[in-house]
């Protein structure tokens, strides 16, 4: 009888701290929502939870939420209670964020309204004063008039590029109209990622792209026109790779490498009236000998000295040669009757095989360079199909984060001709002018 006695007590006394965790546990729940709602009210619902675990489990509550074992006795019971938190965090957060969205979409069309209505009254009004001033004047007082104005929108250009998306039809110039087409008969198709991966990109093995990353809508909206300008200079040319040529390169002639391609390419820019730098430097030769192993540290090193120097430069090129494997027959198309070689825009997504960004390669300017690139290519296959091949996305970053608009070009393969080569810089400019012009 008295083990029986101890026993009844020790199960007693079990029943009892039992019954004591469930009340606490129950007025926990029935207190909760109206502790996330205050916590909530202080826009620190987030950090009060968290801090209020780690300050109680530490360690459990941290591995709780990354998926791991912390080792000591709470890991279970933490594995339970982090969701449970995180959804009440969610729920209340989302319920704030809407109705706060709620209100403020309410005044914006509100206010909205009330600005197109002032707006309004006030086109009328002067277009009422403009009529009745005009009626007064001679036909050359009414032509000077006209002329006044389309020197007072030319003057206003600049504003004009920034809000291209308010900017009247009447004010956007044809070429920019028709790229517009462009772009947005390509969009629909794009929208769908997997045929704008298989079709515009070939992503490297040590790297990966998603969708977040080649937003179609984002890239295709972005706007990276300069206009001319032969006041100060524009775009740079480089070759990080000087020594590339072709495969009836003369040995020793510049004119027949990858710099003598820059050259073409930089004057058909300049035609086009754009104030371009090409720079010649060698960064891929080492005491005479051919060592690209820092030639793009040596190329970066040289490239910021420029644009510190020129700071008004906006575009930056570097210019290689390919070098592939196959037939000849893959690197080459026809563009009006003559055999020109193909192109291929290259992306350093500074990102590895996982689509983890690498720390220590950063690019503020990755979208941009991203838009260039996709830009260029949609309006390629639009003119000139078959003359660019798919990008090419690779893990690291060759220097495309100096400038928002940088480009690394492959132009031809070590199996294209010089001539082929030569040629294909006229349409390569061609693309590049039609994505810069306003």
């Amino acid at each position: 009888m008295r083990k029986n006695s101890w026993l009844q007590k020790f199960l007693y006394f079990l029943m009892a701290i039992l019954g004591a965790y469930i009340i606490y546990k129950s007025g926990c729940l029935l207190l909760l929502e109206n502790r996330l709602q205050k916590v909530s009210e202080d826009g620190s619902i987030q950090r009060s939870l968290e801090d209020s675990a780690m300050r109680t489990w530490a360690s459990a509550y941290t591995a709780a939420v990354e998926g791991k074992q912390s080792g000591n006795t709470w890991s279970f019971w933490m594995s339970q209670i982090a969701p449970v938190f995180s959804y009440a965090v969610d729920q209340a957060e989302t319920g704030d964020e809407t109705e706060e969205d709620q209100m403020t979409e309410l005044q914006t069309e509100a206010e909205t309204d009330t600005e197109g209505t002032a707006e309004l009254q006030a086109e009328a009004a002067t277009e009422t004063e403009t009529m009745a001033h005009v009626s007064d004047m001679t036909e050359e007082q009414a032509e000077n008039a006209g002329t006044e104005k389309s020197n007072e929108t030319s003057e206003g250009g600049e504003e004009t590029q920034i809000g291209s998306a308010e900017t009247s039809a009447d004010e956007i110039p044809v070429q920019e109209t028709m790229v517009g087409t462009i772009f947005s008969q390509a969009l629909p198709q794009l929208l769908d990622f997997t045929y704008l991966l298989s079709n515009y990109y070939n992503v490297d093995a040590d790297t990966s792209a998603d969708a977040e990353l080649l937003d179609v809508e984002k890239l295709l909206s972005a706007d990276l026109s300069i206009g001319q300008d032969l006041s100060v200079p524009q775009i740079l040319i480089y070759h990080t790779h000087s020594q590339e040529a072709f495969a009836d390169s003369v040995e020793g002639e510049v004119s027949d490498t990858i710099v003598g391609m820059g050259e073409i390419l930089a004057d058909q820019l300049r035609a086009y009236g754009y104030n371009v730098i090409h720079d010649t430097g060698v960064y891929d030769l080492v005491d005479g000998v051919l060592d690209r192993s820092a030639a793009y540290d040596y190329a970066r090193e040289a490239v910021t000295d420029i644009l510190e120097e020129y700071p008004s430069i906006e575009v930056v090129i570097d210019l290689h040669r390919d070098g592939v494997s196959g037939g000849k027959e893959d690197f080459v198309t026809e563009i009006d009757g003559e055999s020109v070689s193909k192109i291929m825009f290259f992306n350093g997504l500074s990102r590895d095989e996982n689509g983890d960004e690498i720390s220590w390669l950063p690019n503020a300017y990755l979208s941009e360079n991203l838009a260039f690139s996709l830009q260029l290519q949609i309006l390629a296959n639009s003119e000139y199909p078959g003359f660019a091949r798919k990008i090419y996305l690779k893990e690291e970053r060759y220097n495309l984060h100096l400038r928002a608009r940088s480009l690394l070009i492959e132009a031809g393969t070590q199996l294209n001709t010089v001539e082929e080569e030569q040629r294909a810089m006229e349409p390569l400019a061609n693309l590049i002018r039609q994505v810069l012009e306003p």
